[in-house]
């Protein structure tokens, strides 16, 4: 499933050889994540418009501790399915 794909890590990577965090690559529908440090290992991949709820919620303002699942979601709770 690697082959061919267009990797790319984050610009929050870290020092060193920048190996200490995920890969990501875009399919057509789905997103591809892999761990940097070991590549040929598995691969996961989840639907675009979840991984880019995912990635909204780690954009947003940080839940205040013991807030728990409600207070980290919002009164709403998350928006995908859990």
């Amino acid at each position: 499933m690697t082959g061919g794909l267009r990797w790319r890590k984050s610009t929050y990577s870290g020092g060193g050889d920048g190996d200490t965090c995920v890969e990501i690559a875009p399919l057509p529908a789905r997103i591809a994540v892999r761990d940097s440090k070991v590549p040929a290992r598995a691969v996961l991949t989840f639907p675009t418009p979840a991984f880019a709820a995912f990635l909204a919620y780690l954009e947003g303002p940080r839940p205040t501790r013991g807030a728990g699942v409600r207070g980290a979601f919002g009164a709403e709770g998350p928006a995908w399915p859990v």
